[in-house]
């Protein structure tokens, strides 16, 4: 009786030390950096910018006739709101043990609009030498509005980096994160591309350049 009990209590604990390294590999594959996770924090990684502006709106000769002739001439004030971010499906990243190379695209302008609520009528300033204005000449001022804010966000290259960077700070976050709780030490080699998808740096051969950044445990 006694040696059948001692054998149930060997497979027992057994099963026990199966169960727990099991438990135990779950919980390193599950801590390790993840590409989905990486990704939803650069769909995260949005930076809103708001931009106070004036659009100027003019048709010649709009009103009247012969030496009456009138120029439609009026000023819109307007409010926009820019979304600078990452395309997340331009962002690539390989691992390999404790080396870590991402793939990083520039920043771009993922939405942009005109705050409808900041338009008034003391929005529109209209010249005193003016024809009269209509709901359609307000309307054509608006889309221009709109087109400009588009181009401004689009060219303003100080947010873009920034927008850039934020989202590199937030993916090395995460990674030295990980590293602090497993005690691993993380290589990050970064690869930047531009809007075309070629790296923003290459050598006299062609070949691209990397720059890399240690995590610390």
């Amino acid at each position: 009786m006694k040696r059948i009990m001692a054998l149930l209590l060997i497979v027992f604990m057994m099963i026990l030390c199966e169960a727990c390294q099991k438990t135990e590999e779950s919980v390193d594959i599950s801590i390790e950096p993840q590409e989905t996770q990486m990704k939803a924090i650069c769909e995260l990684a949005v930076m809103d910018c708001y931009y106070h502006n004036v659009a100027k709106y003019k048709e010649e000769e709009a009103a009247g006739f012969w030496l009456w002739k009138k120029d439609k001439h009026f000023w819109i004030e307007y409010s926009g709101v820019v979304r600078f971010g990452i395309d997340v499906s331009a962002l690539k990243i390989e691992s390999n043990d404790d080396e870590i190379t991402i793939t990083l695209p520039e920043a771009k302008v993922l939405s942009c609009k005109v705050d409808s609520s900041s338009l008034t009528k003391d929005s529109y300033i209209v010249d005193k030498k003016s024809a009269d204005i209509t709901a359609e000449d307000e309307k054509t001022a608006f889309a221009d509005a709109q087109k400009r804010l588009a181009e401004t966000a689009t060219n303003d290259k100080a947010l873009l980096a920034k927008a850039q960077q934020r989202a590199q700070t937030l993916l090395e976050d995460y990674i030295n994160n990980i590293g602090d709780v497993v005690g691993k030490v993380y290589k990050i080699n970064w690869i930047y591309i531009n809007e075309d998808g070629r790296p923003e740096e290459t050598n006299a051969d062609g070949t691209q350049t990397e720059t890399s950044a240690t995590g610390a445990a």
